[in-house]
């Protein structure tokens, strides 16, 4: 990671302490030194440290475990006039985000050791977060041969997805699940039976009819995660699957966990604030795959989340530049960018009153941490101090314009949110400051 400013030691004051790893709610102080958490708890008395600590009243502020959003696109290597390493995590700390997981749908694909180490390497110099790079599950995401885990692994990949393109061939599935566990790797599944979905545009319902674009049915994402939670049984590997966005797909989840399945999974937050009405307009701005639903998909996306289903908020941050996004709507490519409107999306739902503001730290810091199985997520004392800072109640106005990415296909520009991250510490490193 990039340098940053770093004082050494910071005492944030007065703060609500949020660390869902512990459990903990409470208003106290934080001790940061030398890129560690040192100290919390009410009303420190910091000694002989004082002159070189950096005092920050954090009065009405949360603090919490850095953010980890597992569902990142980088773009490098290859797409580099889309985002960047660099601007990427820029944009990821500017989020609130302290780690992020990327993808493996580059340009050449992630499937091999040394791609997996360029990231790397790239991030070391040039991030200013951790990244951690998810590998393929395929040689080329070609869904043909499976990549070699074991050199993935040790060149330092987390876990391993043909994100973007389904494994429609269910023993190349199989094999992965199984081969997977020899490394202890994560299958990341992405859920599309092309068969179905194939052709498709957006949701399939009376929208879509009224409208005249082809359409995805719910069936289509339902059908793949019912074969991969047989297949997660069968195996016994750990199987995560990203981006639910129908009701029946929390079903069959809630119901897989309830028998014992390893699985997990995660959803996007266009996914709980954004329905299939908004393309009557057909603006490619809403164009993602899978496609915004119905409000009954978000009723059960909501449900899932309160209840413990969906383990996971992650923004699959997919930047695209004017020339793949401005389009006929048939054209345009998939995908929008999230990471800096993330946050305050999800505290729509606290307001709401569909989960807890601890509920919602755990799904963007300490549940993604155990998923990935990285040691982060967490302030306890000695942990790497990777940090967020809070103002649950900063009102503003989504602007595209002043985004780190370098991209600005969101199609939240414009709306009115309450809450954003002012700081974000990486390491004990004031990587962003509002």
């Amino acid at each position: 990671m990039q340098p940053h400013e770093n004082s050494g030691a910071f005492i944030f004051r007065n703060g609500r302490v949020l660390d869902p790893s512990r459990t903990i709610d409470r208003i106290a102080d934080v001790l940061v030194v030398d890129g560690r958490i040192a100290e919390i708890n009410a009303g420190l008395d910091i000694g002989g440290i004082s002159e070189r600590a950096r005092t920050i009243d954090a009065t009405g502020k949360w603090i919490v475990p850095g953010l980890i959003d597992m569902h990142v696109h980088l773009r490098e290597p290859g797409e580099e006039y889309k985002e960047t390493i660099a601007s990427g995590t820029a944009a990821a700390v500017a989020g609130g985000f302290t780690g992020i997981a990327c993808m493996p749908n580059t340009h050449p694909v992630n499937d091999c050791a040394a791609i997996t180490q360029f990231i790397l390497e790239r991030a070391k110099y040039y991030g200013s977060c951790r990244v951690f790079p998810v590998a393929a599950i395929s040689r080329n995401l070609e869904g043909n041969n499976l990549a070699e885990y074991g050199e993935l692994r040790d060149a330092g990949a987390i876990a391993v997805s043909d994100d973007g393109r389904p494994v429609v061939n269910a023993l190349l599935m199989r094999r992965a699940l199984e081969y997977a566990q020899t490394f202890d790797l994560l299958v990341i599944a992405h859920s599309e039976d092309p068969t179905l979905s194939g052709g498709g545009l957006m949701n399939e319902g009376e929208i879509s009819t009224r409208i005249g674009l082809r359409g995805i049915p719910n069936a289509a994402e339902e059908v793949m995660i019912a074969r991969d939670l047989l297949l997660a049984e069968l195996t016994g590997g750990r199987l995560h699957i990203a981006h639910v966005s129908t009701a029946g797909s929390v079903h069959l989840i809630r119901s897989a966990k309830s028998r014992g399945i390893s699985v997990t999974a995660e959803t996007a937050p266009h996914y709980f604030t954004l329905n299939d009405e908004l393309i009557s307009g057909f603006d490619p701005v809403y164009k993602v795959n899978p496609p915004i639903r119905s409000l009954k998909d978000i009723a059960a996306i909501k449900e899932g989340l309160a209840d413990g289903t969906l383990d996971a908020i992650a923004s699959d941050h997919a930047p695209h530049s004017v020339v793949e996004k401005d389009l006929e709507f048939e054209f345009a490519a998939n995908g929008m960018i999230g990471l800096e409107t993330s946050l305050p999306l999800a505290l729509e739902l606290v307001r709401e009153g569909v989960i807890s503001p601890l509920q919602a730290i755990a799904k963007m810091s300490f549940n993604p941490a155990a998923i990935l199985k990285i040691p982060f997520g967490t302030l306890r004392k000695g942990a790497p101090a990777d940090l967020t800072i809070i103002d649950p109640d900063l009102e503003y106005v989504i602007d595209v314009n002043r985004f780190r990415s370098k991209s600005r296909n969101c199609p939240f520009h414009g709306r009115a949110v309450k809450g954003r991250a002012i700081m974000t510490l990486v390491d004990g490193r004031l990587a962003f400051s509002e």
